[in-house]
Formats: C-alpha cells, sequence, structure tokens
C-alpha cells in the first residue's frame, strides 16, 4: 500500500503543478526571521508539548496509547455557525477540546485509552464522552469517529498487545518505518490522494500523501518524549508539518501562500472543498512545501548569522507548532483569510 510519494515530495510535485495558488520564496525568507526571533523567545522549543496541561509528559504510563487515541480522533473540528453554538470542552475548542474530554473521561474512571474499551464503544458511549458545554451540541462526525476507534482497536489489539509502544517499537527508531507502519496497518490514517498531472509531454496520475494524523502522531511521540526514549527517531526529520486547515490561514497572512483570485472566492463563499479535489490537494501540498523551504532557511540564517545556536533546534513539527499556535494567538486577526472547510476523517 506505500504511496510512490511521501509527503514531502508529494508537497514538491503538487506546488511544481499548481493552478489555484502560488508561492512567494521573498516571503518565506522574512517568515524565516520571526522563526529564528521564536526560537530566542522559546516560542519554538521542544519541550512546549508536555508543557501543556492537556498533554501527558514521558512519565506517565499510559502516554503512548494516549497519544495514539488522540491522533485517531484529530480531525475535523470545525462547525459552521455562531461561537454559542461550537463544541467546547471545558472551555477549550477544536483540539484541546478533544485533549480536555479525553482526560475529563480518564478522571470520571473510563478506561478510554484501553483498545479492548474503544474497539467495542458505542454511537452513545462516545457521544457522553465527548459531550459539550454547550447544551445541543454534539462534537463533530461522532459516527466516523466511532468507526476509527473500532478500526484502530482491534489492529492494536490483534498486532500490538493493546499496546502503541509495541508499534512504536518494532519500527526501531525510525520515524519514516513508523509512519508507513501506520498508514499501512490503520486504514483510517491512509490520507492519500491522486495527482493528475503533465510530464514528458504526457498526462500522468501520481499517488501523492500528506498523512496529517500519522505524522502528527509520530511528532506527538518525538515531542512528548523529547527526542530520546520512545520519542528517538533518526530520521525525524523525514517528518513534514501536519496539512490541516488552519495553519494554510496563517502561510497566506505572511504572504507565503498566495490563492488565485478564483480559489479565494471559493473560499470566502464558505463553499466545501471534496476531500482528494484539485484545489484541496494544492493547498495541502503547498503548505508542505512552504514549511520545508522554512525549514531549510531558518536553518541556513542560524549557521551564518546565529552561530550560538544550533540548526538542529528546528524541524518541520517545532514549524507546524509555532504556526498552530500563532493562529490560535492571533484568531481574531486572521479572520480575514478564509480556511478551506473539507469534511474528512483525515484532518
Amino acid at each position: 500500500m506505500a504511496p510512490q510519494l511521501l509527503p514531502a515530495a508529494s508537497g514538491e510535485l503538487i506546488v511544481k503543478n499548481a493552478r489555484h495558488l502560488t508561492v512567494h520564496e521573498e516571503a518565506i525568507e522574512k517568515l524565516a526571521d520571526r522563526v529564528i526571533r521564536g526560537i530566542k523567545e522559546k516560542e519554538i522549543n521542544i519541550e512546549n508539548f508536555s508543557q501543556h496541561e492537556h498533554h501527558p509528559t514521558a512519565k506517565d504510563a499510559h502516554a503512548p496509547n494516549w497519544i495514539f487515541l488522540i491522533d485517531t480522533l484529530n480531525f475535523c473540528f470545525w462547525t459552521p455557525g455562531s461561537d454559542a453554538t461550537k463544541w467546547k470542552v471545558d472551555g477549550q475548542t477544536g483540539y484541546f477540546a478533544l485533549c480536555a474530554a479525553i482526560n475529563r473521561a480518564m478522571r470520571e474512571g473510563i478506561d478510554i485509552t484501553n483498545p479492548a474499551y474503544y474497539a467495542k464503544i458505542t454511537l452513545e458511549q462516545l457521544e457522553s464522552i465527548l459531550r459539550s458545554d454547550t447544551e445541543g451540541t454534539k462534537a463533530p462526525l461522532l459516527e466516523e469517529r466511532v468507526q476509527c476507534l473500532h478500526e484502530v482497536g482491534r489492529v492494536l489489539l490483534d498486532r500490538y498487545e493493546g499496546r502503541f509502544e509495541n508499534c512504536v517499537r518494532a519500527c526501531e527508531g525510525s520515524a519514516v518505518k513508523l509512519l508507513q507502519r501506520v498508514v499501512e496497518d490503520f486504514p483510517c490514517f491512509r490520507d492519500e490522494a491522486i495527482l493528475e498531472h503533465e510530464a514528458d509531454g504526457a498526462t500522468i496520475e501520481t499517488r501523492v500523501s500528506f498523512y496529517k494524523r500519522a505524522q502528527i502522531l509520530v511528532g506527538d511521540l518525538w515531542s512528548c518524549y523529547r527526542g530520546e526514549g520512545l520519542g528517538r527517531f533518526e530520521d525525524i526529520d523525514a517528518i513534514t508539518m501536519f496539512a490541516d486547515y488552519r495553519v494554510p490561514q496563517v502561510l497566506v497572512h505572511f504572504g507565503t501562500l498566495a490563492y488565485g483570485d478564483e480559489l479565494m472566492a471559493v473560499l470566502k463563499e464558505d463553499k466545501l472543498l471534496a476531500n482528494g479535489c484539485r484545489e484541496e490537494m494544492e493547498i495541502r501540498g503547498a503548505s508542505i512545501y512552504v514549511v520545508e523551504r522554512l525549514k531549510v532557511l531558518v536553518r541556513a540564517k542560524l549557521l551564518t548569522d546565529h552561530p550560538g545556536i544550533k540548526p538542529s533546534c528546528v524541524n518541520a513539527i517545532l514549524l507546524d507548532h509555532f504556526l498552530w499556535d500563532y493562529r490560535r494567538k492571533h484568531a481574531a486577526e486572521l479572520e480575514y483569510i478564509p480556511f478551506h472547510k473539507t469534511i474528512s476523517v483525515y484532518y
């Protein structure tokens, strides 16, 4: 089931054949300076993951299964309507609402991180676990989330004795091996599409990959364990940013991405983009490409202008964390840029 191209190569091919957007190299240069400021001010730091109140630490025995569960469910949190009707848990929205709901379930004595429990979870049980602060509001795509839990729970029990840690250890410190094993063993992580493009005067189709949830799963392990022990991966640099619907907003804000008039009109009208359509592929692929370029430029600037800072202190995972956090901190400021809306279990 391995695709022809992993996410980094997929992003490059997609940008090379883009029809609906353009990438601006000079803006990536400017963003690199902002990133270096973030490194100096500790905005960009591997320690930040475990310092968040909703995340486990490397000392928590449940951490691998918690991370696997969260990233199984880490998709499609946006909902139409006003702020008053948003799905919220303990005052949190989106991803952190999910974390808060799972942690609440654990406090209530529900064995939610155990695949023996969630492989058979009912819709009613999950609905209760993910219940919102706002009455009458439900978490989006509940049925799809139940299906994902059933699928991954069975595989984890059948192949890995119910412990995601066993899956990680079988990959012997390789992020790429873990990524490939996850997308092969757990189909709901298989975030791929077919790109039609020209090559040597002919129109061909290439299978491209984004692997948002599978990559963030590897990235979260690396971050939680600070790149050591279970989170030590010799090839962590092969992991790209996590192509979702919010980080592109930030990349457009900084001028690194520019949407064509036709695409911008579609986004402003809040039209749904089908998962795997050309426009959606280009937004996600270009996001991967821009962050890969950003990584290269930041490291080059650190080498030449900041010899006291190791270039290895930054990678695509930490850049994604920075950009995603920037969007949350400046949500109101970034509202002028529409984000693409796709209903999908992949992100």
